[in-house]
This record gives C-alpha cells, sequence and structure tokens, in this order.
C-alpha cells in the first residue's frame, strides 16, 4: 500500500528578517530529513512574518529572477518537496502574497492569494493584490493544491482544486487567535478545523493545513497544525502556540476506498454547475463585483 510522510513545520516568523527565517527553515528541513519527510509545508508568508505592510516591497522576492534567497530552499528540494510562503514581487512590481511548491531543484508551482482579508484587523488588500487563478498541478507524490488563508473561507477555492484533480489539499496560515469557545481554547481555531474537516469529507482528500505560531504587534498566532484524511476523521494535530514539527504517513490507498464508498467525485456535474453559474452571472442574480 502506498503510503506518503509528510510534515508541517508550525514555526514562527521575525518580522521582516528573510535571511533569519530562512535559517529556521534550513533547520526545520533538516529535521524533517531525519525523520525521511517526504513533502514538508512551512505556514504562510513563513519567510517574511505576517504584518509587512509598507515593509513588503522590501522583503518581497521575485520566482521569475533566480532570486538567491530562495537558492538554499530550491536546493533543499532535492531530498524533499517543500511548501514554503513569501511575499512575491512580479516583474511590473505588483505584490502578492505567495506560496511555492518546490521539487527537485525547481519551483513546481506558485500560487497566489486570491482573496485578501481588508476588514477588521486584516489589511491585506491595502498592500498586496489578489492572484487570479486556482490550479491544481501534478507533482511526484501525487496531484496537489495550494490555498492560503483567506482562500479556505471560500468554498469555491478548495471546490475548485478537487475538480481540477487534487487529491491532497495545501492549506498554510498565519492565522491570528480571535474568540473564546466553549469547545476550543480559541473560537477562530475550531472554526478553522471544522473548515478543514469539511473539505476532507465532502471533497474525500486529504487535508493538510499549518498554522504558524509566535507574536506580531500584539499578534497571538496559535498553531493548531491538522492533518485530515479523505473519509474526514483526523490523523494527526499539533499543540496550540508553540513550534513543532507534525509528522504523519498517509495511507494512499484511502482515496480510493472512500471514493468507492462515497462516490461524490463520479457523481459530481460540473457542467451542470457552470451551466448555472452563466446564467446567474448573466442575469446578475450571484454576487460579482
Amino acid at each position: 500500500m502506498a503510503k506518503l510522510r509528510v510534515g508541517l513545520a508550525q514555526i514562527g516568523a521575525v518580522l521582516g528578517d528573510v535571511e533569519r527565517n530562512l535559517e529556521s527553515h534550513l533547520r526545520m528541513i533538516s529535521e524533517a530529513k531525519a525523520q525521511h519527510i517526504e513533502l514538508l509545508c512551512f505556514p504562510e508568508l513563513s519567510l517574511t512574518g505576517y504584518l509587512l505592510k509598507d515593509l513588503a516591497q522590501d522583503v518581497a522576492l521575485s520566482v521569475e529572477d533566480n532570486n538567491a534567497l530562495l537558492q538554499p530552499l530550491i536546493a533543499a528540494s532535492q531530498d524533499l518537496d517543500l511548501l514554503v510562503g513569501f511575499p512575491e514581487r512580479d516583474r511590473r512590481h505588483r505584490f502578492y502574497i505567495s506560496a511555492a511548491y518546490l521539487s527537485r531543484g525547481e519551483i513546481v508551482h506558485t500560487h497566489r492569494k486570491v482573496y485578501l482579508p481588508t476588514y477588521g484587523m486584516f489589511e491585506e488588500g491595502r498592500y498586496f493584490a489578489p492572484g487570479s487563478q486556482l490550479r491544481a498541478f501534478d507533482t511526484r507524490l501525487g496531484r496537489v493544491g495550494v490555498l492560503i488563508c483567506e482562500d479556505f473561507w471560500h468554498m469555491s477555492s478548495a471546490y475548485s482544486l478537487w475538480l481540477d484533480g487534487a487529491d491532497i489539499l495545501l492549506f498554510v496560515s498565519a492565522s491570528p487567535g480571535r474568540g473564546l469557545s466553549p469547545e476550543a481554547a480559541l473560537g477562530s481555531s475550531l472554526s478553522v478545523e471544522m473548515i478543514n474537516q469539511t473539505y476532507a469529507t465532502f471533497l474525500t482528500n486529504f487535508v493538510l493545513h499549518c498554522n504558524r505560531v509566535g507574536f506580531e504587534d500584539g499578534l497571538n498566532f496559535w498553531g493548531g497544525s491538522t492533518i485530515f484524511g479523505p473519509d474526514g476523521k483526523l490523523i494527526a494535530r499539533a499543540p496550540y502556540f508553540e513550534e513543532y514539527l507534525l509528522t504523519a504517513d498517509l495511507d494512499l490507498g484511502s482515496l480510493r476506498r472512500v471514493r468507492v464508498q462515497l462516490p461524490l467525485l463520479r457523481d459530481e456535474r460540473a457542467g451542470l454547475l457552470a451551466q448555472e453559474m452563466a446564467r446567474m452571472a448573466h442575469t446578475g442574480s450571484c454576487a460579482t463585483p
């Protein structure tokens, strides 16, 4: 039976200090290699920290210009696949919240965060441009989809990746703690875990969520990274509020078993959905700008 050993590097970040954060990545990669991990995920904006604001333009990296700060991570991906987070600069000086999938010494795919929260404590839309694509992609480990934080609060994002063939969904976030709940330490953590489990259940996919820890300007990032299987059952959970390397062995054969018992993917009618979405867009009855 095919197995895949994965790891979620639940780390903090020093705001704006890319070189110091890179050292943290390389240390965690070394530990992951010792544990024979094949895929290691880091949180949202793991190389720079989250509350960048105007600092984003100074620390943003380019995936098009062979950026030197990414080279040690690209080299490390010869031994294990990596997902790392950073602010990205394109050639026309637009900035994005991005996550790059690295494998066998190459950048296989870069996802730019599509949904930028600009409400309450969040100001992402003031400093970053939104991404414009939701694409699954092939890796040596299987077909994968990546979402960043607010992306997975929109059901259409995970659903689109599922329709595009993703069997493993990688969610990364810098989610600060908000609210209290009788069931969990934080209301925000309970909501995120419920979303992850729901997607795993209804999409019959593996869902890996890596959240950061630490403090920035009074915000406390809670960690609590999780891995759910395609039956919706929790496989592994990291502790709250501390750096941690969460590991798990995924039984890839469970995808077949679950989908035979619950053939949601087989019976999905994407064409019907496209037809009805086009109708609503034409009549103005759906939420379009």
